[in-house]
């Protein structure tokens, strides 16, 4: 009986204790060398309703380089004068953070708004207080507003890029064969599932500390997987469909559905790829925008890809085949270009950057066997809507489109918004049947 007494009377002791703990560990904790664990300090003392922490969030707020560290400090200063101090330092804590913008700060401000309108007498003995948080509610949630859009347009422009490296593909292979490519979706998937099959060939036979270079490697395997399955694909049935356009249509999408069935019997209904420790986190470049690291490294892997599209097509013999095939592929047989070989390597290399788009797709989902269904209608959506063959219409359309997508997407849900913008772009075509950059002159036929 006298040790349940005594580890009961323990007990107690260690949770009365263990708040004054913690509040001085993290008085210390501002002193760290951490960033982030100066940030996380600045932040639970905010929320710690302790007066004392006023004095050390203010005096370290004043000694701090770092401008995310100190703004978590000064927040966290408001929001405790904002709880525990008088009426004109809890105006100018609402003002402060109305100011600081913050987001943190929201719900209290609004807590003390309705505390303070509850009666007629104590609005009017707190109006400066009540008029102060009042203001900075309107103030942060303006900025949350703008802010909202701008990551919006960011996580659409990620998007856009993803759809970028495949529908570039798609349509170098529909304007120089004009083949409807209906499997262009799953060597999007063969991508995806090359990606993690490099994850777990580094996870299995290599050094752990090498695991985070898995991802380098395995954007050029994606890109060779890929490539070599759309080469099989044209070798063994596209080159006996051309000129057919519907059979071509109809062989392919049966090949998708193999494809589909062939993942989801050897790998599953539902495979993770973990993303490199280099692209975990991101970067803050205004209250309330986070941009994540494996976003930007999409949209510059894009970025990159277009360049390097550009300067095969415009910069190199093998692009002016591609572009003279495309043109006028009886002429260019009579010039002695092997329009065959042209074709086979052109659909191997559209295959690959659908496999190089897998391989992206992976940083942001899950990879599962039906995920190159959910882009292959957006990548033929993007293809006509830019103009058969155009690279700057593509780049244009995936843009718009992609963006577009995550604008409708919370007011209208995924479906309904997908079949808005495929209304949209019909009208579109009614008006521009060519797209926004139609072949003109001689070539237009």
């Amino acid at each position: 009986m006298l040790d349940a007494a005594l580890a009961d009377a323990d007990r107690a002791v260690r949770v009365a204790v263990k708040p004054v703990k913690d509040l001085l560990k993290n008085k210390l904790n501002l002193a760290s060398d951490s960033d982030d664990v100066r940030r996380a300090a600045a932040a639970d003392l905010g929320m710690s309703g302790q007066v004392a922490a006023v004095a050390w969030l203010e005096q370290a707020a004043a000694k701090e380089s770092n401008r995310w560290v100190r703004y978590a400090m000064e927040e966290g200063a408001a929001l405790l004068r904002l709880t525990v101090g008088d009426q004109a330092q809890k105006a100018r804590a609402a003002a402060a953070l109305g100011e600081l913008h913050s987001q943190n700060g929201l719900p209290a401000l609004k807590e003390l708004v309705q505390q303070l309108s509850s009666d007629q007498a104590i609005a009017e003995a707190n109006r400066p207080v009540l008029q102060a948080a009042m203001r900075a509610i309107e103030q942060i949630e303006l900025w949350g507003t703008w802010a909202g859009v701008f990551e919006t347009v960011f996580h659409g422009i990620s998007l856009s890029s993803i759809l970028l490296i495949m529908s570039v593909g798609l349509a170098i292979i529909f304007g120089l064969m004009g083949v409807i490519n209906m499997a262009h979706g799953e060597l999007m998937m063969v991508g995806a599932y090359a990606t993690f099959v490099t994850q777990e060939g580094f996870k299995a036979f290599l050094p752990p500390n090498l695991f985070d270079v898995y991802f380098l490697a395995s954007m050029p395997i994606s890109f060779l997987v890929a490539g070599i399955c759309g080469l099989i694909l044209e070798a063994t049935v596209i080159r006996f469909l051309y000129g057919r356009p519907l059979e071509t249509m109809l062989a392919t999408w049966g090949v998708s559905l193999v494809l589909i069935q062939a993942a989801r019997v050897y790998f599953g209904d539902l495979t993770a790829v973990s993303a490199p420790a280099w692209l975990n986190g991101g970067v803050q470049i205004m209250v309330g925008v986070y941009l994540p690291y494996n976003r930007l490294f999409i949209i510059c892997l894009s970025i990159i890809c277009v360049a390097g599209i550009y300067v095969l097509l415009f910069r190199s013999s093998l692009g002016l085949r591609v572009r003279a095939v495309t043109q006028n592929r009886s002429m260019s047989a009579c010039l002695g270009i092997p329009t065959r070989k042209v074709d086979a390597y052109t659909f191997a290399f559209g295959s690959g950057l659908a496999g190089l788009a897998g391989c992206a797709l992976t940083l942001v989902g899950n990879v599962e066997p039906g995920l190159g269904q959910n882009y292959i209608v957006d990548s033929f959506m993007v293809v006509v809507t830019g103009g058969v063959g155009k690279l700057a219409g593509t780049i244009v359309a995936a843009l718009g489109i992609g963006s577009l997508n995550k604008f409708l997407e919370p007011g209208f849900g995924a479906v309904y918004g997908k079949v808005l913008i495929l209304v949209l772009v019909i009208l579109f075509l009614q008006r521009r049947p060519s797209g926004l950059f139609a072949i003109r002159g001689r070539h237009a036929d």
